[in-house]
């Protein structure tokens, strides 16, 4: 894999990683730097309410880590109407204002960290990508999901490799519920509450018009003692921004994108 993943990297002369800090992307910038040094590949990092800022801080150790030659920026997607109204095909508008962004400071390449998992998933991302002419190094060499976790061990990158999937904050909110970046800080307040009361493999704060469900993994919420259900629900309410004051908690087994709802462009 990482012989065509490089053979992939090689040919290009200047290239810029779109790096969110997942590990994704963040093995491409680590393969792409190692292989194509500073004065070819440059690593482009937005920050806004959306993005945890254990990701920016993962980003900058990396950087400081592996030399990278790292710009950070604002994609401005706060500024789109259209991604704040936050229709079906939000990531869209996200990711269309981020390579638009990345398009004013830079003329390199744009790369990104999708792989073939992602074809088989709703990616209106992808859509933006062509727009821009975006390249997606691990599509190109045929890498699965599996295979980039594999390719960060044989790295050496430690916990990056098992690191959970974490889609940005937008994601927990039901389509047609308007992004506000205060609930998105709640959102990620929330996920670290119930992350350190129960441990699970996987927590998502959805915002709902029924109402906040708080979705984990099956194990996780079967073994979930039901009397600790109402403490933890107390203690979530007092996270919720006035707007979302009052609204009832409930608790789910986790579905992957299941804050998308209606239909798809």
């Amino acid at each position: 894999m990482r012989q065509k993943l490089e053979a992939v990297l090689s040919p290009l002369e200047a290239s810029a990683v779109a790096v969110s800090g997942g590990v994704d992307s963040m093995t491409l910038a680590i393969v792409a730097n190692r292989l194509l040094g500073q004065e070819r590949v440059t690593m482009m990092h937005a920050v806004s309410p959306a993005v945890p800022p254990e990701a920016t801080e993962r980003v900058r150790y990396f950087a400081g880590r592996e030399d990278w030659d790292l710009h950070i920026l604002d994609a401005g997607e706060f500024a789109d109407k259209n991604y704040v109204a936050n229709p079906v095909n939000r990531c869209f508008f996200c990711k269309g204002n981020l390579y638009g962004a990345i398009s004013k400071v830079s003329d390199r390449q744009v790369l990104s960290g999708a792989n073939t998992d992602d074809l088989g998933e709703y990616r209106p991302g992808l859509d933006a990508a062509r727009n821009y002419q975006v390249r997606h190094p691990f599509l190109e060499a045929g890498i699965d999901k599996k295979g980039v976790r594999a390719l960060a061990r044989e790295l050496g990158l430690g916990d990056l490799a098992e690191l959970p999937a974490s889609p940005c904050l937008s994601s927990r909110v039901e389509t047609a519920i308007a992004i506000d970046p205060e609930t998105l800080t709640a959102i990620h307040a929330i996920e670290r509450l119930v992350g350190s009361e129960l441990m699970p493999k996987t927590v998502r704060c959805r915002v709902r018009k029924s109402g906040i469900v708080i979705e984990l993994d099956e194990q996780s919420f079967i073994g979930m003692a039901s009397d600790r259900q109402p403490a933890l629900s107390g203690a979530i309410a007092v996270l919720l921004p006035a707007a979302l004051a009052n609204q009832p908690i409930s608790f789910a087994p986790y579905r992957n994108g299941s804050a998308f709802v209606g239909a798809r462009p």
